[in-house]
């Protein structure tokens, strides 16, 4: 055996002027390749059947030009071929032999191809099944045929394979967020060769798998295509969201809170969209994040939920198929409640300047019952307040009270369970007293 040239020699004589080859003797057009430069390989040919097939190279420059073949261990193992035919400028191989690896030598410069025997590796498709071995996440497809990994050798002796191509379709379901709802998507996975067992995601609806090609066949217009038995789906999945009912309460304190919770209470409504085979639907809340305990089950798409105790607490939404076999679980939402807290501010100076200190109102936080009192020195109830957000705008029966000292008496209970017992002072200031003189409040 003639070693022609070492692997870094072939690589160095690399050129990017590409002179190609030609066939004669095929009864079907031979399909060129390009091959990326790391292979050292300016093309791969596929022909239909090497059998009485020659071919051709036309010298650039005029040469008489050498040709050498190589095998999967690559150009530098490369052998001279004898009884090529010159005529001019053009020489032949009058006997190519496929699956192997050519190396045309013009002169000073050297031009690599690799030839694929498409008869060697030719496709048939059989039959496919639906494995037993499926499973919630994948489907097993069973294949009987003939659709082997097509390989080629750079100059390097360096296995590639050269795709078939084949197609593999079917049906699923995808989310659309401007519909929200699940839709059917037709999905088409590309194939490089298929062996006995082919995985594939497991579709989300019913429907059938269609394997075909191959790319080969079809630029001969000879395709294939095989179906397979009718799949009913298994595999759940589902979309959800969490969405807080806001508060504009600007005496309540916010705090710092990224994500859901804050001051209870804290309303979230829940919605979740599922595929077709998905049951069994349930919202679960636990206090731990690993649901061994589940403090609340609601089984329905759409959860609304109020959150009035203090703590962290975890909400998933989960989905089952009707065998029981394959379940689905959301991304965990975590709800923070806040600890309870009251401040009471003991001056305001309703009817001077609007917007400006006319309301006398608590600062609170997670406060989930409340009652407030307000009476003058004489014991008279000016105000009563029920919710923490509510204030009192300094008049009763419609009219300002005379400014002077107020009293409140509060009773509450915070999402932390604890207790509030509260009485202080409100001094009204700031506004010119009523005709009267007299401080009076008649009722």
């Amino acid at each position: 055996m003639k070693k022609i040239l070492t692997s870094t020699a072939l690589l160095a004589f690399y050129v990017n002027a590409f002179p190609q080859l030609s066939f004669s003797g095929n009864d079907l057009p031979v399909i060129s390749e390009s091959a990326a430069a790391s292979t050292g390989l300016e093309a791969v040919y596929v022909v239909s059947d090497v059998a009485g097939v020659s071919a051709s190279y036309r010298s650039t420059a005029g040469n008489a030009v050498k040709w050498y073949r190589f095998s999967n261990l690559g150009g530098g193992y490369a052998e001279e071929i004898s009884g090529i035919i010159q005529s001019g400028d053009l020489s032949t191989l009058p006997s190519l032999q496929g699956d192997m690896g050519y190396i045309i030598e013009d002169g000073g410069s050297r031009h690599c191809y690799w030839v694929v025997n498409y008869a060697s590796h030719k496709l048939s498709l059989g039959s496919i099944a639906i494995s037993p071995e499926s499973d919630c996440s994948t489907v097993i497809l069973a294949f009987e045929g003939d659709a082997d990994a097509i390989r080629y050798y750079t100059v390097n002796g360096q296995s590639q394979e050269l795709s078939r191509g084949l197609k593999l379709s079917y049906s699923t379901l995808k989310y659309d967020e401007d519909a929200a709802i699940y839709l059917f998507s037709d999905i088409t996975d590309e194939l490089s060769h298929a062996s006995a067992n082919i995985p594939v995601n497991a579709p989300l609806c019913n429907t059938d798998f269609t394997l075909s090609g191959d790319r080969f066949l079809e630029t001969w217009a000879q395709p294939q295509s095989i179906v397979s038995p009718y799949y009913e789906a298994k595999a759940v999945e589902a979309y959800t969201t969490a969405q807080q009912v806001e508060r504009d309460n600007d005496n309540e304190q916010k705090g710092e809170v990224s994500g859901l919770g804050g001051s209870a209470p804290v309303e979230i409504d829940f919605h979740a969209v599922t595929t077709d085979a998905a049951i069994f639907k349930e919202w679960q809340i636990a206090t731990d994040q690993e649901f061994d305990l589940i403090d609340y089950r609601h089984n329905d798409l759409d959860l609304n939920y109020v959150f009035d105790n203090e703590g962290t607490f975890y909400v998933r939404f989960m989905a089952s198929n009707a065998a029981g076999n394959c379940d689905y679980y959301s991304p965990v939402y975590e709800v923070s409640i806040g600890e309870s807290d009251i401040k009471c501010p003991n001056a305001f100076s309703p009817g001077t300047s609007e917007g400006i200190n006319d309301l006398w109102k608590v600062s609170y936080k997670s406060i989930i019952q409340f009652e407030c009192h307000i009476f003058n020195r004489w014991g008279i109830q000016v105000a009563h307040l029920t919710d923490p957000s509510q204030g009192w705008d300094g008049k009763y029966k419609g009219k300002l009270v005379p400014s002077g000292v107020y009293y409140y008496v509060i009773k509450a209970r915070g999402a932390d369970g604890k207790d509030y017992n509260l009485r202080g002072d409100i001094n009204i200031i700031g506004y010119k007293q009523n005709t009267s003189g007299t401080g009076n409040v008649t009722q």
